[in-house]
């Protein structure tokens, strides 16, 4: 594995504090973190894996603020995390087998159609709706199949979990947030397990990237219980939109070539 010079983990560690921020609230934050890690010289499964240590202290440290404010039905979330660890378990153990090429290209458009839910979609309550035992258990899971896709792949992660509560369960935003934010941490770990097993980490990069998130993450928290749904939704919609363009625009997309032409 690549040794990486003090300089180079410095600057990890500001990559990842910027991103850990912005995460807290949007998601997106593997649109810094990822290409920060590869451009320090990371193997694409290392990068993966490290990307994966660093994201588990982000969105625990999200994950602590959003409880610490009262935005986290722990007894409620519970299940709906078990399914997201498992299934980010899971997808990381069928990595190899993936058909990570189709996700690259149908990605683009889950994204932008995440933005728009954001825009135009009805206005967020400030309390939950009536629970379905029914929708409750295909929201479980339905967690269970974002958090196999964070094992396999993970862009957008976070946009997915926010509109599996918000828009599927109808949870109030910021518990919706909190709940997001609370199964993140649990697909993170979940990937993170096998691949610390596999020995793919650099931890040295991880852990001080990690210590960053962990800052960034508690104040783009208090930035998203500051501002509101006025802040939030569009700061999701812009994050969607960023990742979706990024990604499609990215050499190995196969939808680059039918854009570019």
């Amino acid at each position: 594995m690549t040794a990486l010079s003090p300089a180079a983990i410095a600057a990890l560690a500001a990559a990842a504090f910027v991103a850990a921020t912005l995460d807290a609230f949007a998601g997106g934050g593997g649109l810094i973190t990822v290409p920060a890690l590869a451009l320090a010289g990371l193997d694409p499964v290392a990068t993966v894996a490290t990307n994966k240590l660093g994201g588990v202290f982000g969105s625990g440290s999200a994950s602590y603020s959003f409880a610490r404010a009262g935005k986290v039905d722990f007894a409620g979330t519970a299940p709906f995390a078990v399914a997201s660890g498992l299934g980010a378990l899971a997808g990381a153990l069928c990595l190899p087998y993936a058909p990570v090429d189709a996700m690259r290209a149908a990605l683009p458009a889950l994204l932008v159609a995440v933005a728009a839910y954001f825009v135009f979609g009805p206005a967020p309550s400030h309390h939950d709706h009536v629970r379905s035992l029914a929708r409750e258990r295909l929201g479980v899971a339905g967690a269970g199949l974002v958090g196999f896709y964070d094992g396999v792949f993970g862009p957008g992660a976070g946009s997915f979990f926010a509109i599996l509560f918000l828009g599927y369960l109808g949870r109030a935003l910021m518990g919706g947030i909190g709940s997001g934010r609370l199964c993140n941490f649990a697909s993170n770990f979940g990937a993170l397990c096998v691949f610390a097993l596999g020995g793919h980490i650099a931890w040295v990069a991880g852990l001080a990237m990690g210590a960053a998130q962990f800052a960034g993450a508690r104040i783009g928290a208090r930035i998203a219980l500051g501002g509101g749904a006025k802040f939030v939704r569009p700061a999701i919609a812009v994050a969607s939109c960023l990742m979706a363009a990024k990604l499609a625009l990215e050499p190995s997309n196969p939808i680059r070539a039918w854009i570019m032409r």
